[in-house]
């Protein structure tokens, strides 16, 4: 597995604690909000591991790789063609205007 790093700037941290702190969101998009928070490794907060956060917030450690994975994937970080902003914001927003699956 590759080991994702996930370096919000300030912008995007407080972005992500307004989402958390106020207005009516998914579950989804709240669990997005704290696992992004969490495993920020910039200089806005303290590093939690995946476990701690796994416990806390009662996810698998899957799902914390794939909603790191995909935030990667969606910065851009590989071609620089994307700020990290855009990528957390659109993560969140499609997450919310998923619609629910039928059973």
């Amino acid at each position: 597995m590759i080991p994702y790093t996930i370096k919000l700037t300030k912008a995007e941290v407080e972005e992500l604690k307004l989402i958390i702190s106020k207005g009516s969101h998914t579950s989804q998009t709240f669990r997005v909000a704290y696992i992004l928070l969490n495993c920020d490794e910039g200089k806005y907060s303290d590093k939690v591991t995946n476990e701690q956060i796994s416990k806390v917030l009662k996810v698998g450690m899957r799902t914390i790789d794939r909603v790191k994975k995909r935030f990667v994937a969606e910065s851009g970080l590989g071609n620089g063609s994307r700020s990290s902003a855009c990528a957390a914001k659109r993560l969140l927003c499609r997450r919310a205007a998923r619609p629910a699956r039928r059973a």
